[in-house]
Protein backbone atom coordinates (compact mmCIF):
# COMPACT_ATOMS: atom_id res chain seq x y z
CA UNK A 1 0.00 0.00 0.00
CA UNK A 2 2.82 2.38 -0.10
CA UNK A 3 1.24 3.93 -3.11
CA UNK A 4 -1.87 4.26 -1.19
CA UNK A 5 0.37 5.81 1.85
CA UNK A 6 1.88 8.34 -0.54
CA UNK A 7 -1.68 10.05 -1.56
CA UNK A 8 -2.49 10.43 1.96
CA UNK A 9 0.34 11.82 3.13
CA UNK A 10 1.13 14.51 -0.14
CA UNK A 11 -2.67 15.58 1.11
CA UNK A 12 -2.21 15.60 4.70
CA UNK A 13 0.65 17.54 4.22
CA UNK A 14 -1.13 20.23 1.72
CA UNK A 15 -3.55 20.78 4.45
CA UNK A 16 -1.24 21.94 6.94
CA UNK A 17 0.88 23.66 3.71
CA UNK A 18 -2.43 25.91 3.23
CA UNK A 19 -3.14 26.14 6.92
CA UNK A 20 0.03 28.15 7.00
CA UNK A 21 -0.74 30.04 4.11
CA UNK A 22 -3.89 31.47 5.61
CA UNK A 23 -2.51 32.32 8.23
CA UNK A 24 -0.41 34.99 6.41
CA UNK A 25 -3.74 36.02 4.73
CA UNK A 26 -5.94 36.58 8.22
CA UNK A 27 -5.20 39.74 9.34
CA UNK A 28 -8.61 40.75 10.90
CA UNK A 29 -11.34 39.59 12.72
CA UNK A 30 -13.66 39.17 9.12
CA UNK A 31 -10.37 37.68 7.75
CA UNK A 32 -10.46 35.27 10.31
CA UNK A 33 -13.04 34.28 11.34
CA UNK A 34 -15.30 34.77 7.26
CA UNK A 35 -12.43 35.00 5.17
CA UNK A 36 -13.29 38.98 4.23
CA UNK A 37 -16.90 37.91 3.39
CA UNK A 38 -15.15 37.70 -0.23
CA UNK A 39 -15.80 34.64 -1.71
CA UNK A 40 -17.61 34.33 -5.30
CA UNK A 41 -19.67 31.63 -6.24
CA UNK A 42 -17.20 28.97 -7.45
CA UNK A 43 -15.50 28.69 -4.33
CA UNK A 44 -18.45 29.77 -2.29
CA UNK A 45 -20.34 26.69 -3.61
CA UNK A 46 -17.48 24.23 -3.49
CA UNK A 47 -16.97 24.83 0.38
CA UNK A 48 -20.51 24.74 1.63
CA UNK A 49 -20.86 21.16 -0.07
CA UNK A 50 -17.54 20.51 1.48
CA UNK A 51 -19.06 21.26 4.95
CA UNK A 52 -22.24 19.35 5.00
CA UNK A 53 -21.01 16.17 3.10
CA UNK A 54 -18.56 14.77 6.27
CA UNK A 55 -18.26 11.84 7.28
CA UNK A 56 -21.75 10.84 8.51
CA UNK A 57 -22.80 11.63 4.84
CA UNK A 58 -19.78 9.47 3.46
CA UNK A 59 -19.69 6.87 5.46
CA UNK A 60 -22.94 6.83 7.07
CA UNK A 61 -24.43 7.73 3.81
CA UNK A 62 -22.73 3.97 2.11
CA UNK A 63 -23.48 2.72 5.50
CA UNK A 64 -27.38 3.32 5.13
CA UNK A 65 -27.62 2.38 1.25
CA UNK A 66 -25.80 -0.89 2.96
CA UNK A 67 -28.93 -1.42 4.98
CA UNK A 68 -31.60 -0.40 3.08
CA UNK A 69 -30.47 0.04 -0.48
CA UNK A 70 -31.95 2.97 -2.54
CA UNK A 71 -33.74 4.78 0.64
CA UNK A 72 -30.56 4.90 2.21
CA UNK A 73 -30.16 8.47 0.48
CA UNK A 74 -32.79 9.76 2.40
CA UNK A 75 -30.31 11.20 5.23
CA UNK A 76 -28.05 13.07 2.97
CA UNK A 77 -30.60 14.30 0.35
CA UNK A 78 -32.69 15.66 3.10
CA UNK A 79 -29.29 18.02 4.10
CA UNK A 80 -29.34 18.89 0.41
CA UNK A 81 -32.97 20.05 0.56
CA UNK A 82 -32.28 21.80 3.70
CA UNK A 83 -29.31 23.47 1.66
CA UNK A 84 -31.77 24.21 -1.01
CA UNK A 85 -34.19 25.98 0.95
CA UNK A 86 -31.41 27.89 3.12
CA UNK A 87 -30.10 28.98 -0.25
CA UNK A 88 -33.53 30.18 -2.06
CA UNK A 89 -35.23 31.34 0.80
CA UNK A 90 -33.53 33.17 3.78
CA UNK A 91 -29.47 32.99 2.61
CA UNK A 92 -29.44 36.70 0.79
CA UNK A 93 -31.34 38.31 4.06
CA UNK A 94 -28.47 36.75 6.40
CA UNK A 95 -25.53 37.38 4.52
CA UNK A 96 -26.65 41.35 4.12
CA UNK A 97 -26.65 41.25 8.18
CA UNK A 98 -23.16 41.64 8.07
CA UNK A 99 -22.94 39.64 11.50
CA UNK A 100 -20.41 36.55 12.47
CA UNK A 101 -22.58 34.03 14.80
CA UNK A 102 -26.24 33.34 14.80
CA UNK A 103 -26.87 34.49 18.29
CA UNK A 104 -25.97 38.03 17.02
CA UNK A 105 -28.81 37.99 14.29
CA UNK A 106 -30.88 37.42 17.06
CA UNK A 107 -29.49 39.94 19.39
CA UNK A 108 -30.56 42.42 16.46
CA UNK A 109 -33.64 41.38 15.79
CA UNK A 110 -34.83 41.09 19.80
CA UNK A 111 -32.74 43.75 21.34
CA UNK A 112 -29.80 42.46 22.49
CA UNK A 113 -30.94 39.97 25.22
CA UNK A 114 -31.34 36.38 23.35
CA UNK A 115 -27.38 36.27 22.19
CA UNK A 116 -25.62 34.85 25.90
CA UNK A 117 -28.80 31.83 26.10
CA UNK A 118 -28.86 30.84 22.11
CA UNK A 119 -25.08 30.79 21.91
CA UNK A 120 -24.78 28.08 25.13
CA UNK A 121 -27.61 26.08 22.73
CA UNK A 122 -25.50 26.59 19.75
CA UNK A 123 -21.85 26.39 21.26
CA UNK A 124 -23.18 22.80 23.02
CA UNK A 125 -24.53 21.82 18.98
CA UNK A 126 -21.15 22.88 16.99
CA UNK A 127 -19.15 21.45 19.66
CA UNK A 128 -21.23 18.24 19.51
CA UNK A 129 -20.64 18.01 15.60
CA UNK A 130 -17.09 19.01 15.06
CA UNK A 131 -16.53 15.44 18.16
CA UNK A 132 -18.91 13.27 15.62
CA UNK A 133 -16.66 14.13 12.95
CA UNK A 134 -13.70 13.36 14.79
CA UNK A 135 -14.57 9.86 15.47
CA UNK A 136 -14.66 9.39 11.87
CA UNK A 137 -10.80 9.04 11.43
CA UNK A 138 -10.79 6.09 13.51
CA UNK A 139 -12.42 4.45 10.60
CA UNK A 140 -10.59 5.84 8.17
CA UNK A 141 -6.46 5.46 9.67
CA UNK A 142 -7.79 1.87 11.13
CA UNK A 143 -7.77 0.89 7.25
CA UNK A 144 -4.58 2.72 5.82
CA UNK A 145 -2.40 2.22 8.74
CA UNK A 146 -3.93 0.20 11.41
CA UNK A 147 -3.78 2.50 14.02
CA UNK A 148 -6.11 2.14 17.07
CA UNK A 149 -8.91 4.43 17.50
CA UNK A 150 -7.26 6.83 20.22
CA UNK A 151 -3.87 7.25 17.66
CA UNK A 152 -6.50 7.76 14.67
CA UNK A 153 -8.57 10.49 16.79
CA UNK A 154 -5.30 11.91 17.82
CA UNK A 155 -3.87 12.24 14.09
CA UNK A 156 -6.26 13.43 12.56
CA UNK A 157 -8.18 15.62 14.99
CA UNK A 158 -4.64 17.75 15.55
CA UNK A 159 -3.79 18.32 11.73
CA UNK A 160 -7.27 19.82 11.62
CA UNK A 161 -6.48 21.53 14.85
CA UNK A 162 -3.81 23.00 13.26
CA UNK A 163 -4.80 24.34 10.04
CA UNK A 164 -7.77 26.08 11.47
CA UNK A 165 -5.53 27.68 14.34
CA UNK A 166 -3.24 29.39 12.21
CA UNK A 167 -5.78 30.51 9.49
CA UNK A 168 -9.15 30.55 10.50
CA UNK A 169 -11.55 30.42 7.76
CA UNK A 170 -9.26 31.26 5.13
CA UNK A 171 -7.08 28.09 5.82
CA UNK A 172 -10.42 26.07 6.10
CA UNK A 173 -11.63 27.72 2.85
CA UNK A 174 -8.76 26.68 0.70
CA UNK A 175 -8.43 23.40 2.60
CA UNK A 176 -12.17 22.78 1.39
CA UNK A 177 -12.23 23.24 -2.19
CA UNK A 178 -9.06 20.83 -2.36
CA UNK A 179 -11.86 18.49 0.01
CA UNK A 180 -14.69 19.35 -2.28
CA UNK A 181 -12.23 18.45 -5.41
CA UNK A 182 -10.66 14.89 -3.92
CA UNK A 183 -14.30 14.16 -3.09
CA UNK A 184 -15.89 14.30 -6.47
CA UNK A 185 -12.96 13.00 -8.02
CA UNK A 186 -13.07 9.79 -5.28
CA UNK A 187 -16.86 9.45 -4.23
CA UNK A 188 -18.39 10.39 -7.59
CA UNK A 189 -15.87 9.89 -10.28
CA UNK A 190 -13.98 6.65 -9.43
CA UNK A 191 -15.78 4.86 -6.44
CA UNK A 192 -19.57 4.76 -7.95
CA UNK A 193 -19.01 3.41 -11.04
CA UNK A 194 -16.13 1.09 -9.69
CA UNK A 195 -18.50 -0.33 -7.04
CA UNK A 196 -21.61 -0.83 -9.18
CA UNK A 197 -18.94 -2.65 -11.87
CA UNK A 198 -18.06 -5.04 -9.35
CA UNK A 199 -21.32 -5.75 -8.27
CA UNK A 200 -22.51 -6.83 -12.13
CA UNK A 201 -24.39 -3.61 -12.89
CA UNK A 202 -27.93 -2.53 -11.80
CA UNK A 203 -29.29 -5.63 -13.44
CA UNK A 204 -27.37 -8.09 -11.30
CA UNK A 205 -27.95 -5.61 -8.25
CA UNK A 206 -31.71 -6.08 -8.84
CA UNK A 207 -31.49 -9.81 -9.38
CA UNK A 208 -29.07 -10.39 -6.25
CA UNK A 209 -31.12 -8.38 -3.72
CA UNK A 210 -34.80 -8.40 -2.01
CA UNK A 211 -37.13 -5.39 -4.27
CA UNK A 212 -37.36 -3.00 -0.75
CA UNK A 213 -33.67 -2.36 -1.59
CA UNK A 214 -35.13 -0.61 -4.46
CA UNK A 215 -38.00 1.05 -3.11
CA UNK A 216 -37.73 4.79 -2.85
CA UNK A 217 -39.56 4.58 0.54
CA UNK A 218 -38.11 1.55 1.74
CA UNK A 219 -36.39 2.90 4.76
CA UNK A 220 -39.60 4.16 6.22
CA UNK A 221 -42.27 7.09 6.31
CA UNK A 222 -41.49 8.05 9.77
CA UNK A 223 -37.49 7.95 9.41
CA UNK A 224 -37.86 10.32 6.64
CA UNK A 225 -40.02 12.51 8.10
CA UNK A 226 -37.55 12.54 11.12
CA UNK A 227 -34.45 13.05 8.54
CA UNK A 228 -36.65 16.46 7.27
CA UNK A 229 -37.20 17.93 10.93
CA UNK A 230 -33.71 16.93 12.18
CA UNK A 231 -31.36 17.39 8.77
CA UNK A 232 -33.46 19.92 6.72
CA UNK A 233 -34.61 22.04 9.35
CA UNK A 234 -31.00 21.92 10.87
CA UNK A 235 -29.53 23.34 7.66
CA UNK A 236 -31.50 26.47 8.37
CA UNK A 237 -30.44 27.24 11.93
CA UNK A 238 -26.12 25.74 12.17
CA UNK A 239 -23.92 28.34 12.87
CA UNK A 240 -21.49 25.84 10.74
CA UNK A 241 -23.68 26.74 7.84
CA UNK A 242 -24.49 30.26 8.46
CA UNK A 243 -21.24 31.13 9.06
CA UNK A 244 -20.36 29.91 5.48
CA UNK A 245 -23.04 31.75 4.01
CA UNK A 246 -21.10 34.95 5.98
CA UNK A 247 -18.43 34.24 3.80
CA UNK A 248 -20.01 34.90 0.59
CA UNK A 249 -18.82 38.24 -1.36
CA UNK A 250 -22.61 39.08 -2.15
CA UNK A 251 -26.57 37.99 -1.31
CA UNK A 252 -26.73 36.68 -5.10
CA UNK A 253 -23.65 34.52 -4.20
CA UNK A 254 -25.11 33.20 -1.24
CA UNK A 255 -27.92 32.45 -2.86
CA UNK A 256 -27.02 30.73 -6.30
CA UNK A 257 -23.62 29.53 -4.40
CA UNK A 258 -25.70 27.53 -2.22
CA UNK A 259 -28.66 26.29 -4.53
CA UNK A 260 -25.36 24.59 -6.57
CA UNK A 261 -24.17 23.03 -3.60
CA UNK A 262 -27.60 21.92 -2.33
CA UNK A 263 -28.06 20.11 -6.08
CA UNK A 264 -24.58 18.41 -6.01
CA UNK A 265 -25.71 16.96 -2.02
CA UNK A 266 -28.82 15.32 -3.97
CA UNK A 267 -26.72 14.01 -6.54
CA UNK A 268 -24.16 13.16 -3.22
CA UNK A 269 -27.00 11.78 -1.54
CA UNK A 270 -28.14 8.88 -4.13
CA UNK A 271 -23.86 8.12 -4.86
CA UNK A 272 -23.73 7.11 -1.40
CA UNK A 273 -27.03 4.63 -1.59
CA UNK A 274 -25.80 3.19 -4.39
CA UNK A 275 -22.32 2.17 -3.30
CA UNK A 276 -24.01 0.95 -0.22
CA UNK A 277 -26.19 -1.31 -2.52
CA UNK A 278 -23.51 -2.44 -4.47
CA UNK A 279 -21.57 -3.40 -1.17
CA UNK A 280 -24.38 -5.43 -0.04
CA UNK A 281 -24.26 -7.57 -3.24
CA UNK A 282 -20.26 -8.20 -2.88
CA UNK A 283 -20.27 -8.26 0.90
CA UNK A 284 -23.54 -9.59 1.97
CA UNK A 285 -22.73 -10.66 5.62
CA UNK A 286 -20.60 -7.82 7.49
CA UNK A 287 -20.75 -7.24 10.93
CA UNK A 288 -21.98 -3.44 10.58
CA UNK A 289 -23.67 -1.44 7.98
CA UNK A 290 -21.33 0.79 8.55
CA UNK A 291 -18.02 -0.75 7.55
CA UNK A 292 -19.36 -1.13 4.16
CA UNK A 293 -17.67 2.01 2.94
CA UNK A 294 -13.95 0.74 4.45
CA UNK A 295 -14.37 -3.06 3.20
CA UNK A 296 -15.09 -2.20 -0.86
CA UNK A 297 -12.83 0.35 -0.47
CA UNK A 298 -10.20 -1.96 1.02
CA UNK A 299 -11.34 -5.17 -1.49
CA UNK A 300 -11.97 -4.31 -4.61
CA UNK A 301 -10.29 -0.82 -5.49
CA UNK A 302 -6.88 -0.96 -6.85
CA UNK A 303 -4.06 0.43 -5.82
CA UNK A 304 -3.56 4.13 -5.92
CA UNK A 305 -7.04 4.75 -6.54
CA UNK A 306 -7.62 3.06 -2.97
CA UNK A 307 -5.61 6.13 -1.26
CA UNK A 308 -7.80 8.75 -3.34
CA UNK A 309 -11.02 7.09 -2.32
CA UNK A 310 -9.63 7.08 1.42
CA UNK A 311 -8.09 10.39 0.73
CA UNK A 312 -12.05 11.40 -0.49
CA UNK A 313 -13.34 10.12 3.06
CA UNK A 314 -10.86 11.73 4.64
CA UNK A 315 -11.55 15.18 2.94
CA UNK A 316 -15.11 14.81 4.42
CA UNK A 317 -15.05 14.21 7.60
CA UNK A 318 -11.89 17.16 7.54
CA UNK A 319 -14.41 19.57 6.03
CA UNK A 320 -17.23 18.91 8.80
CA UNK A 321 -14.85 19.15 11.32
CA UNK A 322 -13.06 22.24 10.67
CA UNK A 323 -15.71 23.78 10.02
CA UNK A 324 -17.86 23.16 13.29
CA UNK A 325 -14.90 23.41 15.27
CA UNK A 326 -14.41 27.22 14.13
CA UNK A 327 -18.15 27.40 14.73
CA UNK A 328 -17.97 26.19 17.87
CA UNK A 329 -15.18 28.89 19.31
CA UNK A 330 -16.54 31.58 17.03
CA UNK A 331 -19.37 31.36 19.24
CA UNK A 332 -17.59 30.46 22.49
CA UNK A 333 -15.78 33.50 21.82
CA UNK A 334 -17.84 36.44 20.70
CA UNK A 335 -21.49 34.98 21.82
CA UNK A 336 -20.22 33.67 25.43
CA UNK A 337 -17.10 35.04 26.32
CA UNK A 338 -17.01 38.16 25.53
CA UNK A 339 -20.04 38.65 26.83
CA UNK A 340 -18.90 37.11 30.47
CA UNK A 341 -16.44 39.50 30.69
CA UNK A 342 -18.28 42.67 29.34
CA UNK A 343 -15.56 43.74 26.27
CA UNK A 344 -17.27 44.00 22.87
CA UNK A 345 -15.33 44.06 19.62
CA UNK A 346 -14.85 48.05 19.55
CA UNK A 347 -13.05 47.86 22.71
CA UNK A 348 -9.88 45.43 21.18
CA UNK A 349 -7.68 45.99 18.48
CA UNK A 350 -8.71 43.75 15.17
CA UNK A 351 -4.90 41.88 16.13
CA UNK A 352 -6.30 41.41 19.66
CA UNK A 353 -9.20 39.89 18.42
CA UNK A 354 -7.84 37.22 15.63
CA UNK A 355 -5.44 36.36 19.11
CA UNK A 356 -8.36 35.69 20.50
CA UNK A 357 -10.43 33.63 18.32
CA UNK A 358 -7.12 31.58 17.31
CA UNK A 359 -6.56 30.88 20.74
CA UNK A 360 -10.40 29.51 21.24
CA UNK A 361 -10.15 27.20 17.84
CA UNK A 362 -7.03 25.71 19.97
CA UNK A 363 -9.20 25.17 22.94
CA UNK A 364 -12.09 24.08 21.49
CA UNK A 365 -10.05 21.85 19.42
CA UNK A 366 -7.96 19.96 22.36
CA UNK A 367 -11.47 19.53 24.23
CA UNK A 368 -12.99 17.95 21.05
CA UNK A 369 -10.14 15.13 20.66
CA UNK A 370 -10.23 14.84 24.43
CA UNK A 371 -14.34 14.43 23.79
CA UNK A 372 -13.67 12.32 20.81
CA UNK A 373 -11.99 9.49 22.60
CA UNK A 374 -13.89 9.27 25.38
CA UNK A 375 -17.31 8.80 23.67
CA UNK A 376 -18.62 5.86 21.52
CA UNK A 377 -21.18 6.29 19.48
CA UNK A 378 -21.15 8.50 16.62
CA UNK A 379 -24.90 8.27 16.15
CA UNK A 380 -25.61 9.13 19.87
CA UNK A 381 -23.43 12.57 19.34
CA UNK A 382 -25.00 13.83 16.23
CA UNK A 383 -28.83 13.20 17.60
CA UNK A 384 -28.31 14.62 20.86
CA UNK A 385 -26.55 17.81 19.07
CA UNK A 386 -29.39 18.15 15.89
CA UNK A 387 -32.06 17.88 18.69
CA UNK A 388 -30.83 20.46 20.85
CA UNK A 389 -30.89 22.72 17.81
CA UNK A 390 -33.78 22.41 16.51
CA UNK A 391 -35.67 21.73 19.61
CA UNK A 392 -34.24 24.51 21.22
CA UNK A 393 -33.51 27.14 18.36
CA UNK A 394 -35.05 26.55 15.40
CA UNK A 395 -38.46 28.50 16.22
CA UNK A 396 -36.55 31.45 17.54
CA UNK A 397 -34.82 32.09 14.44
CA UNK A 398 -37.32 31.32 11.80
CA UNK A 399 -39.72 33.06 14.00
CA UNK A 400 -37.08 36.54 14.13
CA UNK A 401 -36.94 36.46 10.10
CA UNK A 402 -40.40 35.55 9.47
CA UNK A 403 -43.25 36.97 12.26
CA UNK A 404 -42.43 40.70 13.15
CA UNK A 405 -44.60 39.91 16.29
CA UNK A 406 -42.24 37.47 17.95
CA UNK A 407 -40.28 39.24 20.95
CA UNK A 408 -37.50 38.66 23.31
CA UNK A 409 -39.41 36.82 25.64
CA UNK A 410 -40.82 34.52 23.27
CA UNK A 411 -37.59 33.33 21.90
CA UNK A 412 -36.14 32.86 25.55
CA UNK A 413 -38.84 31.16 26.74
CA UNK A 414 -38.85 29.33 23.30
CA UNK A 415 -34.99 28.16 23.64
CA UNK A 416 -35.56 27.24 27.78
CA UNK A 417 -38.70 25.03 27.00
CA UNK A 418 -37.54 23.72 23.85
CA UNK A 419 -34.31 22.30 25.08
CA UNK A 420 -35.57 21.39 28.06
CA UNK A 421 -38.07 19.14 26.87
CA UNK A 422 -35.66 17.70 23.86
CA UNK A 423 -33.32 16.86 27.58
CA UNK A 424 -35.75 15.57 29.36
CA UNK A 425 -37.44 13.45 26.86
CA UNK A 426 -34.18 11.84 25.91
CA UNK A 427 -33.79 10.99 29.50
CA UNK A 428 -37.32 9.58 29.26
CA UNK A 429 -37.48 7.73 26.11
CA UNK A 430 -33.69 7.51 24.82
CA UNK A 431 -31.43 9.18 22.95
CA UNK A 432 -32.21 7.91 19.87
CA UNK A 433 -35.75 8.45 19.97
CA UNK A 434 -37.67 10.40 17.95
CA UNK A 435 -40.18 11.93 20.80
CA UNK A 436 -37.65 14.39 21.94
CA UNK A 437 -37.23 16.39 18.63
CA UNK A 438 -41.29 16.53 18.13
CA UNK A 439 -42.06 17.39 21.36
CA UNK A 440 -39.71 19.65 21.92
CA UNK A 441 -40.10 21.75 18.66
CA UNK A 442 -43.96 22.12 19.07
CA UNK A 443 -43.23 23.23 23.00
CA UNK A 444 -41.07 25.80 21.83
CA UNK A 445 -43.27 27.04 18.86
CA UNK A 446 -46.39 27.20 21.79
CA UNK A 447 -44.30 29.01 23.86
CA UNK A 448 -42.50 31.53 21.49
CA UNK A 449 -46.55 32.45 20.52
CA UNK A 450 -47.52 32.51 23.86
CA UNK A 451 -45.12 34.63 25.52
CA UNK A 452 -44.57 36.96 22.16
CA UNK A 453 -48.70 37.68 22.02
CA UNK A 454 -48.42 38.05 25.99
CA UNK A 455 -45.74 40.49 26.54
CA UNK A 456 -44.80 43.78 24.70
CA UNK A 457 -44.16 44.28 21.11
CA UNK A 458 -40.20 44.91 20.24
CA UNK A 459 -39.01 48.22 20.15
CA UNK A 460 -39.73 50.34 16.86
CA UNK A 461 -36.38 51.11 16.60
CA UNK A 462 -34.91 47.91 16.70
CA UNK A 463 -36.78 46.65 14.07
CA UNK A 464 -36.16 49.94 12.39
CA UNK A 465 -32.58 48.66 12.63
CA UNK A 466 -33.33 45.51 11.75
CA UNK A 467 -35.25 46.14 8.58
CA UNK A 468 -31.85 48.32 7.56
CA UNK A 469 -29.35 45.65 8.27
CA UNK A 470 -31.44 42.87 6.26
CA UNK A 471 -31.86 45.59 3.45
CA UNK A 472 -27.47 45.67 3.44
CA UNK A 473 -26.96 49.54 5.35
CA UNK A 474 -25.01 49.00 8.18
CA UNK A 475 -22.27 45.94 9.65
CA UNK A 476 -18.34 45.64 8.98
CA UNK A 477 -18.50 46.10 5.22
CA UNK A 478 -15.00 45.74 3.70
CA UNK A 479 -14.03 46.47 -0.22
CA UNK A 480 -13.48 43.10 -2.26
CA UNK A 481 -9.85 42.96 -3.51
CA UNK A 482 -10.21 41.78 -7.13
CA UNK A 483 -8.03 38.48 -6.83
CA UNK A 484 -10.73 37.28 -4.44
CA UNK A 485 -13.48 38.90 -5.90
CA UNK A 486 -12.77 36.26 -8.83
CA UNK A 487 -12.86 33.06 -6.98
Amino acid sequence: MAVDYAVIVVYLAGMLAMGWWGMRRAKSKSEFLVAGRRLGPWMYSGTMAAIVLGGASTIGGVGLGYQYGLSGAWMVFTIGLGLLALSVFFSARIARLKVYTVSEMLDLRYGGRAGIISGLVMWAYTLMLAVTSTIAYATIFDVLFDLNRTMSIILGGSIVVVYSTLGGMWSITLTDMVQFVVKTIGVLLLLLPIAVVKAGGFGEMKDSLPTSYFDPLGIGGETIFTYVLIYTFGMLIGQDIWQRVFTARSDTTAKWGGTVAGTYCLAYAVAGALIGTAAKVLFPKLGSADDAFATIVKEELPVGVRGLVLAAALAAVMSTSSGALIASATVANNDIWSRIRGVVGAEQGERDEVRGNRVFILIMGVAVIVIAIQLDSVLEGLTVAYDLLVGGLLVPILGGLLWKRGTVHGALAAVGVGGATVIFLMWKYGILANEPVYYGLLASLAAYVVVSLATRPTDEAVLANWRERLAGRGGDEEPAEPLAAKA
